[in-house]
């Protein structure tokens, strides 16, 4: 039975790890994927339709990596506050974007991660 539950782990672990993207952020950077709203172009109340080129970015998205955390003055790692997995809102232009295949991440610094929704 022990053997059976290390099997699943590690079949989670795989999937895990076969899901993120192989980007590991430096310092105190976080590697984010944006919650996106509707894929296709939103119509307003009036009939005009708004493309995706002029919508604005998200300002949500899920943690997928975390660096280790900016240096102190004695050289020791001060961990990040996010971690893997949680929600979170970011200010609107304090990142940069990057893709990974046909999917677009946003790679931010801790200082630009408002709140962790919950």
């Amino acid at each position: 039975m022990k053997d059976t539950k290390k099997t699943a782990d590690l079949s989670v672990g795989k999937v895990a790890q076969d899901v993120a993207p192989k980007i590991q952020p430096l310092g105190d950077r976080v590697l984010v994927k944006p919650i996106e709203g509707d894929a296709d172009g939103k119509i307003t109340a009036f009939g005009i339709i708004i493309p995706d080129s002029a919508k604005e970015k998200p300002e949500q998205g899920i943690v997928v990596a975390v660096g280790p955390g900016k240096k102190n003055d004695e050289g020791k790692a001060i961990p990040v506050a996010v971690s893997v997995g949680d929600k979170i809102m970011f200010s609107k232009y304090g990142f940069d974007e990057i893709k990974v295949g046909s999917v677009e991440y946003y790679i931010l610094p801790e200082s630009s991660v408002l709140a962790i929704l919950k």
